[in-house]
């Protein structure tokens, strides 16, 4: 796909809703790809993906309800995911460099106070935040999907709730390659599959996966994801293991949906307690979800989701 630079430098336009933007980092400016579907003045809702150094993909499933509810949205690949520039520098995989990014992307496409709802899921959810605390007076509202506000609560969940529950022969060899950093051996990922994805991440036969799904995990960055979060969704182990923001989400008076799932790799007992804490917080359980509860509990999250943009837009 041939792309240009408009006579301003300021951002690629390519068509059918899609635009790289420039990013300025402390090594220099590259370039996110973004995509607009839809077209509503008063609710633009700007997606988070998870990773980090996933990609929009496996957000698609947004595609079969969002257009139909009148809901203006927009894809985004985060720098060095999917279709975005892939630096290699491991000095741009920080937290606050994320924030800065997504608040130029979010200048780029003109979003504001009367119309900006952020939707962070996963490691998206930890961005959202992120972004929220540093300029929540840009934003109309927040979504944090399936996301726990504390990495060392996330972290002791997967111990003592989820890893349990693994066939103890399975865990041991999960434990040995993870010590052995052997995250491109297929059997680590076949044992994570077997054991974990489909019972917590996604809970269809793995060969029933949606195709979004699959595409969007097979194009993963796994630089991005091990130094940040691990080599799997087993807990955090990489530099967000200490992240934690429980004592600063009352200061997000933002309006907020937190959505959690019964199933998810995060606790949704927490995910219930952070709606309460948030000054004007609310809190939506998926109870046949799981960490994509967007297609395995859809009718709940997606219905849920558009009653709450609809009801932010009118209050």
């Amino acid at each position: 796909m041939a792309d240009y630079f408009d006579n301003t430098g300021r951002t690629d336009v390519l068509g059918g809703g899609v635009r790289m933007i420039p990013v300025d980092t402390p090594l220099g400016t590259f370039r996110v790809w973004t995509k607009r579907v839809g077209n509503n003045p008063r609710i633009k809702v700007l997606l988070l993906h998870g990773g980090p150094g996933a990609t929009h993909e496996y957000l698609e499933g947004f595609d079969t309800w969002l257009p139909g509810a009148g809901v203006e949205y927009y894809f985004y690949d985060q720098l060095g995911s999917g279709h975005s520039d892939r630096p290699e520098d491991p000095a741009l995989w920080e937290v606050s460099r994320f924030v800065d990014e997504v608040e130029q992307v979010r200048r780029a496409l003109d979003l504001g106070p009367d119309n900006f709802y952020l939707l962070g899921q996963s490691w998206g959810g930890i961005l959202a935040i992120e972004y929220a605390l540093a300029h929540q007076d840009r934003l109309k509202g927040l979504v944090v999907s399936n996301m726990m506000a504390s990495a060392p609560a996330y972290n002791a969940y997967a111990r003592d709730v989820l890893m349990p529950n693994i066939d103890p022969t399975a865990l041991a060899e999960i434990r040995r390659l993870d010590e052995a950093g052997a995250y491109t051996d297929p059997r680590f990922e076949e044992l994570l599959m077997e054991h974990h994805y489909v019972h917590h991440v996604l809970r269809l036969p793995a060969d029933q996966w949606p195709e979004p799904v699959v595409r969007g995990f097979a194009h993963i960055n796994m630089d991005i994801y091990v130094r940040m979060q691990g080599p799997s969704e087993l807990g955090l182990r990489g530099t967000l293991e200490d992240w934690d923001r429980t004592a600063d989400l009352g200061r997000i008076v933002t309006p907020t949906l937190v959505i959690g799932a019964a199933h998810d790799t995060m606790d949704p007992e927490h995910m219930k307690w952070m709606a309460g804490a948030l000054p004007d917080g609310r809190y939506l359980h998926c109870p046949d979800g799981s960490h994509l509860a967007m297609y395995d509990d859809q009718q709940t999250y997606m219905a849920g989701l558009v009653e709450f943009l609809r009801d932010v837009d009118a209050s």
